[in-house]
């Protein structure tokens, strides 16, 4: 069964977004060079979020010429490194601080700010040419465990071969996703890579039709974008249901903004940005405007769900 598209069908209204500042607290005494809008700032980003989180860093240089934002673009776990290690003031990941971590800043007698910008999806991909573009979260379950390994146990149709399930890198954000709110800590299949990036999981899925993978949706969402509509041209988006027995086509979603809106696309998480600076400072001056008015229309543009403001979603299907 193939995946039905059910974007025509929705259109998103942004309104009444709100700036959302930072508040003030006490911290270790830092170097003051930087204000909220000028100076140099490092930050580390989970590579997911790249193409998002480029525009939110150009726009901000735009916007005010005496900022210089260095962003490294790595996975999450070597950001949140950075950001405990003190070589970043700012981290942008999908997790907040655990209990380890904020122990440590506690140590420090910091205390982070953590802002919400997002919700995100995270999109099956196979090659065009296999039919399984509808998959039950069970079914997805089965084949990242390895319960499922061949593609004819999938549907019954013949012809794949075994499944190679492709992640993006080691310790990324989308790995710890699947293992820790897809497959609830089983071992994950033996019959399983890291592409060591997103578009090279692109590229991968897209010239082994065997292949299933996982992306952040930031990477395929954004339809004005050239390399999006490429991307999309290789690659096939699978449609997943929540639902253990699905009774039609309509019980099958793709990561499309209505749906990740709504809630009832099963493959979501939050995107958060994390401070540990102790001033109003350039890193302050940067979450507030990625979690600010124009920030937070750049996450409207790139496909994901903003954090704040309210969203109105019309369904044009309807009479």
């Amino acid at each position: 069964m193939r995946a039905k598209s059910h974007s025509a069908g929705f259109s998103l209204l942004l309104s009444g977004l709100l700036l959302a500042g930072c508040n003030q607290y006490q911290g270790p005494t830092e170097d003051t060079s930087d204000t909220p809008t000028s100076g140099a700032l490092s930050i580390s980003v989970d590579e997911t979020f790249a193409p998002i989180l480029q525009s939110q860093v150009d726009t901000f240089q735009k916007l005010y010429p005496a900022a210089r934002i260095t962003a490294s673009y790595k996975p999450e776990a070597e950001a949140m490194q950075d950001l405990m290690n003190n070589k970043v003031r700012v981290a942008v990941v999908t997790r907040q601080l655990n209990a380890e971590e904020q122990a440590e800043f506690e140590r420090l007698k910091i205390v982070p700010r953590i802002a919400r910008l997002a919700t995100d999806g995270l999109a099956i991909v196979v090659h065009p040419s296999n039919a399984d573009s509808l998959l039950t979260v069970a079914k997805l379950q089965e084949i990242f465990t390895g319960k499922l390994q061949q593609w004819s146990q999938v549907s019954g149709r013949k012809g794949l071969g075994e499944i190679n399930v492709v992640f993006d890198t080691n310790h990324s954000s989308t790995t710890r996703f699947v293992q820790d709110s897809l497959i609830k800590g089983a071992p994950l299949t033996k019959r399983v890579f890291a592409a060591k990036s997103n578009p090279a999981l692109l590229d991968y899925v897209a010239s082994h039709p065997n292949a299933i993978g996982i992306i952040g949706v930031n990477w395929i969402s954004d339809r004005d974008d050239a390399s999006v509509q490429g991307f999309l041209k290789k690659v096939r988006i699978v449609g997943v249901s929540a639902k253990p027995s699905p009774q039609s086509i309509d019980d099958y979603q793709q990561p499309y903004q209505a749906y990740l809106a709504l809630k009832t696309y099963p493959l979501r998480r939050e995107v958060y940005l994390i401070s540990r600076e102790a001033r109003a400072g350039l890193g302050t001056g940067f979450a507030s405007f990625a979690a600010g008015n124009k920030g937070q229309l750049i996450v409207l543009k790139s496909g994901l769900v903003p954090a704040t403001g309210q969203m109105r979603i019309i369904d044009t299907n309807k009479r």
